[in-house]
């Protein structure tokens, strides 16, 4: 699934398709226990499924949830409408009641969290499915951008920051700079903002005057062809990119760290890896056999389709803890 294919199955910020990872936010599950280790699947009749579920939200975690749907249409006969109006905007959706599963490239805020329990949902089920190393961008051409420290990241990106390639580094070129980032409904805006922005100085906001989306085809293509243009997106659509775009390695304090698997499991691509989400119900995983059978499904091939879209796949033990969720609501 190239970049192209990705390009095509979207349209503005609202589309659809027929770090160390740390546990996120607690789940509303209470029986959710050590339970056992035997794959979802297992349990799942997954030609005897029907109906349809509605997936919104991260554009980061959408290739992984589009090529999951793909897969297993192959094998029901539900229909998964896969689309992606960014992490926030998925809340709002799932929160309405208009979606089963939501995707999110951050846990849960409380105030989603009480926005969903006003309308009466206060049954949430988090699934973490991956781990992303959020990746700084910039044109092929620029050769002289090859490392930044948070500082100057934070320089770049702040409201009332650098304008100019040598605000950020004084022995860098006197051109201005084109800014790429994602909408205020992403959230990978919000992870950035939480680390770069308000991580480096608390007083600090996000800059607005360059081109945001939630559509990161739009990001991606922008840099490519802007010679003094840096932006910020997700590693998959980064490696989607190929040699289009040229990855910037981040200096927390240890030296410059490139985006690599490697660098985003062990934890010392720092600030910029995080973990990748699914939510859903537990009145649908108990009473919406074909929302079951997705979840046991996801969880069953994400591992696979993790590597194969560009992202790292979860460290053993915390991949079985997610399977574990799943196991008090099988058949």
């Amino acid at each position: 699934m190239g970049l192209l294919s990705l390009a095509a199955a979207s349209c503005g910020s609202d589309s659809s398709s027929s770090a160390t990872a740390t546990p996120g936010s607690t789940v509303s599950t209470a029986s959710v226990t050590a339970a056992a280790t035997t794959a979802p699947s297992e349990a799942t009749d997954y030609a005897s499924l029907s109906g349809e579920i509605r997936i919104d939200g991260s554009s980061t975690v959408f290739p992984i949830s589009e090529a999951v749907a793909e897969e297993f249409s192959k094998v029901a006969g539900t229909r998964v409408n896969v689309a992606f109006s960014g992490t926030g905007g998925g809340f709002e959706k799932f929160c309405r009641g208009e979606t089963q599963i939501s995707n999110a490239s951050r846990p849960i805020k409380d105030s989603e969290r009480e926005a969903c329990a006003a309308d009466g949902i206060d049954d949430i089920v988090e699934f973490q499915v991956a781990i992303d190393a959020l990746t700084v961008m910039v044109n092929p051409a620029n050769d002289f951008v090859t490392c930044m420290t948070v500082n100057e990241l934070n320089q770049a990106f702040r409201a009332g920051g650098a304008t100019r390639w040598s605000d950020i580094r004084p022995d860098w070129p006197a051109e201005n700079v084109t800014f790429y980032y994602p909408g205020t409904d992403s959230g990978t805006f919000d992870y950035f903002l939480e680390a770069i922005i308000e991580g480096v100085d608390e007083a600090s906001t996000h800059r607005g005057d360059g081109t945001a989306s939630e559509d990161d085809n739009i990001l991606a293509q922008g840099i490519e062809n802007d010679a003094d243009a840096i932006g910020y997106f997700g590693f998959a659509y980064y490696q989607e990119a190929g040699q289009r775009l040229t990855a910037v390695a981040i200096d927390n304090g240890d030296g410059c760290v490139e985006p690599t698997f490697e660098h985003a499991l062990d934890g010392s691509y720092a600030p910029l890896s995080r973990t990748l989400f699914i939510y859903t119900r537990e009145s649908f995983l108990r009473e919406r056999p074909e929302v079951r059978g997705f979840i046991g499904f996801y969880l069953d091939e994400v591992e696979t389709l993790v590597a194969e879209v560009g992202y790292v796949t979860l460290p053993e033990a915390l991949f079985r803890e997610q399977q574990q969720k799943l196991t008090p609501f099988l058949p």
